[in-house]
């Protein structure tokens, strides 16, 4: 279970007679009223949509929030009041990714590796107009492989994608920005190369000046 901005995103996972564990999404509840009371009102009502109790529930888990993590009037504790059984687990993956990121960077040339990353997502994300070249050098290079026959068009894919800086206290921040980078990269190396190109006609009519 997960609760993101204003739009709570629950999901019910059991294991069936083989043992094996099975994950059903039961569905997305836009819920204006975040308090502990009325977040347990919410899951109640979608398990019962589904001929489900909360009596079955075996687990959960949420960020740290005052509102879900409260030892007295949290949603945790109000579900396990209700329900002992549901063991709650805290959410020891994001721990596990700053413990991570933590370690890597002791790393002289990982830590580097992520310097420039930075600095390069800086110099070509950091301006508009980088971006608009970006996303028109990606265009052109889309139009050449379809006209090629190397790529498909349909429904979500050849989507266009962006680059940011990625974050140690964001899911998945690090990989999602690592394969975005690895897919526009040669129209990064298209962008550097005018930028550069740029750089050495200014400072030739600099000196053309002086």
């Amino acid at each position: 279970m997960s609760l993101i901005r204003n739009t709570w995103l629950l999901f019910c996972a059991n294991v069936n007679k083989e043992g094996e564990l099975i994950e059903q999404f039961l569905g997305l509840v836009h819920v204006k009223d975040t308090t502990a009371h009325a977040l347990q009102k919410t899951i109640n009502s979608l398990l019962l949509q589904h001929s489900l109790s909360s009596s079955l529930i075996r687990g959960q888990g949420y960020d740290r929030a005052s509102n879900m993590q409260g030892e007295i009037n949290g949603l945790k504790a109000l579900i396990l009041k209700d329900n002992p059984s549901a063991y709650c687990v805290h959410c020891f993956a994001h721990q596990l990714q700053l413990t991570l990121v933590a370690v890597a960077k002791k790393h002289h040339d990982i830590n580097n590796f992520f310097d420039i990353l930075a600095n390069v997502l800086n110099v070509v994300g950091g301006f508009y107009k980088r971006r608009e070249m970006l996303r028109d050098d990606q265009a052109e290079k889309l139009d050449e492989l379809l006209v090629l026959g190397e790529v498909h068009t349909g429904s979500g894919l050849n989507q266009a994608l962006g680059l940011q800086r990625p974050g140690d206290t964001r899911w998945g921040s690090h990989f999602k920005t690592l394969r975005n980078f690895i897919s526009l990269f040669s129209s990064i190396v298209h962008v550097l190369g005018v930028l550069a190109n740029e750089g050495s006609n200014y400072r030739r009519k600099h000196w053309q000046k002086v």
